[in-house]
């Protein structure tokens, strides 16, 4: 099997130096490093044309299958419970109106009952991002974040930076132009946008104040916020806070979806689940697709899931396999980030199989164990690595990647964000 990947040399230390530099104040990439360990690749991950038209082309059929799921699963409270949602989630799921989600953005549509379908209306401001990985088997996906995805300013920022050094290679697209453009088109007047996001963690600010300078530059007012600091009046969102109070035009989420039940009540954060009158990118009820306990329930659902099926490896529940000390199966959290928790034999230490088989005894029903994969290893200047690409799509539109390498077969927070370019060449420059 080819791979797509082309190895190419990594930059020299001054440039790596003047890049990283660049990284920090113009990409907003403010944590550099983990520890003693850089978290910006010197080596970018370079795609063949060819194969990322692919896996671009794959994307966008997994978008459009996640959303029907999601339309159908909105339908569906019974079987809530089975995709490892903390109650207080479910709760909010289940107040939900039967009609208007979004009136702005999309409304989720059901057929009549007797045709058993489901559909969705289109969304100016649906943002995805799916994790594709080539294995011995061809491309495979390890999950979608379909929630909150990360990355974006790794993945605007970094490429224009490392493609100047390699010959014949360009970025792929801009994802963060592309939202900014529909969050724009979604508020033609201008006005204000919070970007709601949780404040301690500074990956996820660095992302929103990097989105929030892109909107500035179209006229929009943007507000960097907690849910906490959101009103709601009429069902519309205000923004309640020291700094500025008035209504918001759009809200930007990027809170995971599972912790707004733990906001007080005055946030109304049902609201970001369904019935606000103000437009909301992403709708909370993407967490009903974002849990990995999704393909636990496929046989129950209406929807046709195709490409799902064939690019995720076998998905079960804990108890349903022999997954200890298997070296055919990874063990996950149903709603783990960043690679949290994930369990692998042979790449896990002793300390960290006790966490998860601890966790796993305790609460097996808010984890998976997924059929293991081969992934195919690109040769670097630090020996082989394990290459992960992330291809954001938007309204089930492709519209750029976001590169993760690792020492290890397993993408986690040790891993290195890395630039990634397309090509028809490969080869460094100078």
């Amino acid at each position: 099997m080819i791979s797509p990947w082309r190895a190419v040399e990594p930059i020299d230390s001054a440039a790596y130096g003047a890049l990283r530099r660049r990284a920090i104040f113009d990409c907003c990439k403010w944590d550099p490093q983990v520890g003693d360990a850089a978290v910006i690749a010197r080596t970018p991950l370079i795609v063949d044309r060819g194969a990322w038209t692919e896996v671009a082309a794959l994307a966008e059929a997994l978008a459009r299958e996640t959303r029907a799921a999601e339309a159908e699963l909105i339908r569906r409270p019974d079987l809530h419970a089975r995709l490892g949602l903390p109650r207080g989630t479910r709760q909010s799921l289940a107040k939900q109106e039967l009609g208007t989600l979004n009136s702005e953005l999309g409304t989720w549509v059901r057929e009549p009952v007797q045709s058993s379908k489901f559909k969705v209306q289109s969304s100016n401001v649906r943002l995805i991002r799916f994790d594709f990985h080539f294995t011995t088997e061809g491309w495979r996906i390890s999950e979608a974040n379909v929630d909150v995805p990360g990355g974006l300013n790794e993945a605007a920022g970094f490429p224009p930076l490392f493609a100047p050094y390699y010959a014949g290679a360009t970025a792929i697209g801009d994802p963060v132009q592309s939202y900014v453009d529909a969050l724009s088109a979604a508020t033609p007047n201008g006005g204000a946008l919070a970007l709601v996001h949780a404040t301690a963690y500074s990956d996820d600010e660095q992302m929103m104040a990097f989105v929030a300078r892109r909107l500035e530059r179209t006229g929009r007012i943007a507000h960097l916020a907690s849910p906490a600091h959101l009103r709601w009046r009429h069902r519309r969102a205000h923004l309640h806070a020291s700094w500025w109070s008035g209504p918001l035009d759009l809200v930007v989420r990027f809170f995971p979806a599972e912790w707004l039940y733990q906001l007080p009540r005055a946030c109304e954060a049902d609201y970001l689940f369904s019935g606000s009158r103000t437009p909301l990118s992403n709708p909370a009820t993407a967490i009903l697709v974002q849990s990995k306990r999704f393909p636990t329930i496929w046989s129950d659902l209406d929807t046709p899931l195709p490409v799902w099926r064939a690019l995720l490896p076998e998905t079960r529940d804990p108890r349903d396999v022999a997954w200890r000390g298997s070296p055919d199966w990874v063990v996950k959290p149903a709603l783990g980030r960043v690679g949290e928790g994930v369990g692998i034999t042979g790449i896990n230490d002793a300390a960290d199989w006790k966490k998860i088989s601890r966790a796993i005894r305790w609460s097996p029903s808010r984890w998976v164990a997924q059929r293991r994969f081969q992934t195919v290893s690109i040769p670097t200047a630090g020996g082989a690595s394990y290459p992960c690409l992330g291809v954001y799509t938007l309204n089930e539109r492709a519209i750029g990647a976001y590169g993760r390498i690792a020492s290890r077969p397993l993408i986690d927070s040790l891993a290195q964000d890395a630039a990634v370019l397309v090509t028809d060449v490969g080869t460094r420059k100078g």
